[in-house]
Formats: structure tokens, C-alpha cells, sequence
């Protein structure tokens, strides 16, 4: 695999027994522990987002084999779970968090399942794992008109920056979904790099806020887990998802034309 090529890998909840809502994307302890233990014996490099945006933009260069091991949403099995493993490993990471839906203080409500306390994200934070912004309330962001778009984007980083003591440098798209306008706005409200979903390998030609990434699942065996870090064979292993991403992108940009011209015509 080109370090030109860098698979960054989506992750949700890790739990023996998530909830239904979650169960597809997300993957079992142990399931986890065996998949990072093929990244060690592999020789791979995990890097945090922000360390991969630094390296792209300086030109300074990729270690071989890197990696970007990511979570979505903020999910208690995070702490509870994933985190001794990868402080097993010494492995790098970044938890994209949406802020609404973490227990404390910010709480919204609508979260899928148990989250993290936000004593739990201070302490990943303390442990060298990344904390990215992933909205407040996880909607659709580019069906949201711009008030409401800039409310999610600037309302997680301020609670991150509160919470944290630093503004976050990476973002997330809930369910993978933006458009040119979503990522304008992402980059002036300050954040310097963004991923999507895709599910290909990321590349600097996708641009600094729009980086691919691979999803990792409940159903992800060994075999397919290897050929995905590897690069081998990604445009196959997901080619009924993009298939219909391209499909549900046609009908969110037709949605959001009616929507607009509704709210002309008012």
C-alpha cells in the first residue's frame, strides 16, 4: 500500500451487547482487540487526524503503514473497551464527539445508546487519544438551512474547547454527509480538517475536509478487516454501499432543493 493511499478506519460503538440501533456498526471487544493486534503485527503506524492534516500540509511525510483509527458519536465502549487495548499498543486515535449527546452538563437527548461521561473524554483526552468534533446533536447537516448548520458547527467546538481547554483541529460528518456549503462552513468555523465516509482510502487529491474512510462492522471478519488496511480490494468490498450512497445523495440534494424553493415561495 502508497503511503500516498492512507485507510482510516470508522468506528462506532464497541460493546458486547450494543443496542439495536447500533449493533450493525459496531464491533465486539473482542473483535476489536483482535483487529489491533493485526495492526501491530502488521507493522502499521497509527496516526490522530490532526497528525495526519500536519504531515499532508507540511510535506513532512508519513511514517510506513500508517493508519487513523476513528470513533463516531461517543460511545461509552470507547473508554470502557477500546482504550486498554490501544493503550496496550501505544496507539494513536481520535474520538469524534457530538457533544449533545454525551452525559453531563450539554446533554440534548437522542443518543442511540450509552454514552460517554465527559469525565470519560478527559480522560482519553489525557491518554493521547484526539478529540474531534462530530456536531451537537448529530443531524443531517446539509439539510439544515445556515442557521442551524452553524448553531451544530460552532456550538460542539465551543463545548469541546470549554470541556477540554482547546479547540478541537478535526471534524467528523454525521452519517458522512456534506456538501460544498457544509464544508465551507466546517473550515471557517475553525476547523483545519474533516472526514466523510466513502469507504475508500483517504488521499490528499479528496482535499483536507472531505477524506475518505473505511466502515467497520459488526460483520467485518479477519479476512476483510486485512484487505481493507492493505487497500486490496476496497472498491469491491463496498461497492453495494457506494451504490446506494450515490443514490440517497441524489435524493438529499432534490430534498433540499424543495425545500428551498418551499421556503421562497413563504
Amino acid at each position: 500500500m502508497s503511503t500516498s493511499r492512507v485507510p482510516i478506519l470508522m468506528y462506532h460503538a464497541v460493546a458486547h451487547a450494543p443496542a439495536r440501533a447500533t449493533y450493525g456498526l459496531s464491533v465486539s471487544p473482542h473483535a476489536f482487540a483482535r483487529q489491533m493486534r493485526l495492526l501491530a503485527d502488521r507493522g502499521f503506524h497509527p496516526l490522530t487526524t490532526e497528525e495526519l492534516a500536519t504531515a499532508w500540509r507540511s510535506g513532512s511525510g508519513l511514517p510506513r503503514k500508517p493508519v487513523l483509527i476513528t470513533f463516531d458519536d461517543g460511545y461509552e465502549g470507547v473508554h470502557r473497551h477500546a482504550l486498554p487495548t490501544l493503550v496496550e499498543h501505544r496507539f494513536r486515535s481520535t474520538l469524534f464527539a457530538s457533544t449533545g449527546w454525551l452525559r453531563g452538563a450539554h446533554e440534548t437527548g437522542g443518543a442511540l445508546d450509552l454514552m460517554l461521561s465527559w469525565g470519560q473524554v478527559k480522560e482519553l483526552a489525557a491518554s493521547g487519544m484526539e478529540i474531534g468534533g462530530h456536531s451537537h446533536t448529530h443531524p443531517q447537516l446539509d439539510q439544515l438551512p445556515d442557521d442551524q448548520l452553524w448553531f451544530e458547527v460552532l456550538k460542539c467546538r465551543e463545548v469541546l474547547a470549554t470541556e477540554l481547554g482547546r479547540a478541537p483541529v478535526s471534524f467528523a460528518y454525521p452519517y458522512g454527509y456534506s456538501s460544498r456549503r457544509v464544508r465551507r462552513i466546517v473550515r471557517a468555523a475553525g476547523f483545519g480538517i474533516s472526514l466523510a465516509v466513502g469507504n475508500g482510502l483517504a488521499a490528499r487529491p479528496q482535499g483536507p475536509y472531505a477524506l475518505e474512510r473505511v466502515t467497520v462492522r459488526r460483520s467485518t471478519g479477519m479476512a476483510e478487516f486485512e484487505r481493507l488496511v492493505e487497500g486490496r480490494g476496497v472498491g469491491r468490498l463496498f461497492a453495494r454501499d457506494r451504490t446506494l450512497t450515490k443514490g440517497y445523495a441524489l435524493y438529499r440534494r432534490t430534498r433540499q432543493v424543495v425545500r428551498k424553493a418551499s421556503e421562497t415561495r413563504v
